[in-house]
C-alpha cells in the first residue's frame, strides 16, 4: 500500500523563530529525537530551503532514492528525514523566489513516502517573511513551537512571529528559550550570558506556555557539528532531560 504524502501523519509540529541564530534547528532535531525516545514514530522535515542545516547536523550526506514515483526519506537515529540540502552540492546557494520555495515544500509534503507517523516535526525558515507564511499555510493543522533566546532583540522578533501566526489562525503550542544560561561544571550557579527570564516574561505577556529552557551546552554544539545530536547519545544528560520534558509538554498540549 502506497503511503506517499502526509495522509497518515497524526500531528504536525513546526519549529519557528522570529530571527535567525537562536538555535531553531538544534531544537527541532532534538525535539524530534526526544519524541522518538518516547516511542512515537517521527519524521523530520527541513523546510528551511535557504539554509538547510539538518543534513550536516544529522550526519547525512547521501541523496534520497525515488521508488514508484515517491521520494524515500533517509533514516537515521530512528527518524525519517527529508531536506532540500540532500539535493544540493556542497556550498551551493539557493537563489529562489517564493513560488519555487512553495513548490518545493509541496513536493516534500506530498511526494515523500512519509508513511504512518505520530509526529512530523518541521524546521521552518526564520523570520516572518514570505517563506515562513507560505510553508505554514501549506501544512494542515500545524502547531508551532517558537524558539527564542533571552535577550530583548530576539524576544521582540518572537513577539512579531507569535502575532503573525495568530493572524493566520495557526496554534502556537509554546516557547522554548534556548541558550537560557550557562552552568560551569565546577559550580551550581546558572549564569545568564544572554540575559535572564526573557522567555518566562514573554510566556506571561503573550499567555503562551514556556515549554522549557535549554542551557548553553558544549555537548549540544558538538553534537550538531559532528552529526550526532545530543539526544542521539546523551539523552540522560541534564540537557537531554530538558528536551524530554519539552517533548512531553508538546505531546500534552497537542492532545488538548
Amino acid at each position: 500500500m502506497n503511503s506517499k504524502g502526509i495522509g497518515k501523519v497524526d500531528h504536525f509540529v513546526g519549529v519557528a523563530s522570529g530571527k535567525g541564530g537562536v538555535g531553531k534547528t538544534t531544537v527541532a532535531i532534538n525535539l524530534a529525537l526526544a519524541l522518538r525516545k518516547e516511542n512515537y514514530h517521527v519524521g523530520l522535515l527541513d523546510a528551511d530551503i535557504y539554509g538547510p542545516n539538518i543534513p550536516v547536523m544529522m550526519g547525512l550526506s547521501e541523496k534520497p532514492k525515488i521508488e514508484e514515483g515517491a521520494i524515500m526519506p533517509l533514516k537515521k537515529f530512528g527518524l525519517k528525514v527529508m531536506s532540500f540540502g540532500f539535493f544540493l552540492e556542497a556550498n551551493q546557494p539557493v537563489i529562489w523566489r517564493g513560488p519555487l520555495v512553495s513548490k518545493a515544500i509541496a513536493q516534500f509534503l506530498n511526494d515523500v513516502m512519509w508513511g504512518e507517523l505520530d509526529y512530523l516535526v518541521v524546521d521552518l525558515p526564520p523570520g516572518t517573511g514570505d517563506p515562513s507564511i507560505t510553508i505554514a499555510q501549506q501544512i494542515p493543522d500545524v502547531s508551532i513551537v517558537i524558539v527564542t533566546t533571552p535577550q530583548e532583540v530576539a524576544l521582540a522578533d518572537v513577539r512579531k512571529a507569535i502575532t503573525m501566526f495568530g493572524e493566520m489562525n495557526v496554534k502556537v503550542l509554546g516557547i522554548v528559550e534556548n541558550m537560557s544560561y550557562f552552568q560551569c561544571s565546577h559550580s551550581e550557579e546558572k549564569i545568564g550570558i544572554f540575559g535572564k527570564g526573557g522567555g518566562e516574561n514573554l510566556s506571561r505577556q503573550m499567555d503562551i506556555p514556556l515549554l522549557g529552557a535549554v542551557p548553553i551546552d558544549i555537548e549540544l554544539r558538538k553534537g550538531g557539528d559532528e552529526g550526532i545530536p545530543l539526544m542521539a547519545d546523551k539523552e540522560d544528560s541534564e540537557t537531554g532531560k530538558i528536551f524530554k520534558a519539552i517533548a512531553k509538554n508538546v505531546v500534552e498540549l497537542e492532545a488538548d
